[in-house]
């Protein structure tokens, strides 16, 4: 299925906390589209307002699925799961006294997904082998990358067309983040996936991205129209390169 979500004017906050300014973001079909910035300035909150989490305080989120768009707001998350959507949210959350395996089947939510559970379950467990062979082992007892890996192939159970990745980096030593980074390539490619990703290890965030943004203080700084336009862009050379 050809999936895209645009986002358009969208602001957010929490209570009387502003966060998100009229934000503008999209990624098209087939993209691989990042968010960057630091801790604090609004990423999360935007993945939540496309997730159904946070109810935006105004704009517009549309879901396009085959040609059909579909307004997510007002909608819950459950509902947005079913359309086609997977967040993988930062901090990984999982059940920590969960196995392996019931962690992933819970992320089987849609009436399409459990009917595929076993395939699915064959898909992740071979794009992630250290996982096939710990399926029993609970999801706490495991290292800060094993956890993330989980986190990402429970998002696959779903069949997502549309896949949501906060903060993949977080946490993790830098030859993991690297690796965590080209297996989210790789899956997209295999499933062929549009992704929105936000994070703020730039180094590792370009290696996959056809296009980005930059946000700071809750507002969209800087538009990349392709992967070389984010790589020479002053402010990403200054707060992010060092240079």
């Amino acid at each position: 299925m050809a999936s895209s979500i645009a986002v358009k004017g969208i602001s957010a906050g929490y209570g009387s906390v502003q966060v998100l300014h009229d934000v503008a973001v999209t990624a098209n079909d087939g993209e691989t589209v990042v968010l960057l910035g630091s801790n604090g300035n609004g990423k999360s909150t935007l993945l939540k307002c496309i997730m159904g989490i946070i109810t935006p305080s105004a704009g517009q989120v549309t879901f396009t699925v085959d040609g059909k768009p579909i307004d997510l707001i007002g909608k819950k998350p459950e509902e947005i799961v079913d359309l086609g959507v997977a967040l993988v949210p930062e901090g990984r959350r999982l059940f920590p006294s969960l196995s392996v395996e019931e962690n992933l089947i819970l992320g089987a939510f849609r009436a399409t997904a459990r009917t595929n559970i076993s395939q699915n379950l064959e898909f992740v467990f071979e794009a992630f082998p250290a996982l096939a062979s710990r399926r029993a082992q609970t999801a706490g007892s495991m290292s800060g990358g094993e956890q993330q890996m989980v986190a990402i192939a429970r998002a696959f159970m779903s069949d997502p067309t549309l896949l949501l990745i906060d903060e993949p980096s977080v946490g993790l030593a830098p030859i993991l983040v690297s690796r965590m980074i080209a297996k989210i390539k790789e899956l997209k490619e295999l499933r062929n996936l549009t992704v929105l990703m936000a994070e703020q290890n730039f180094n590792q965030a370009i290696k996959i991205a056809d296009r980005g943004y930059i946000i700071v203080h809750g507002q969209i700084e800087f538009e990349g129209k392709s992967a070389a336009d984010l790589e020479n862009n002053e402010m990403i050379k200054q707060y992010y390169l060092g240079a």
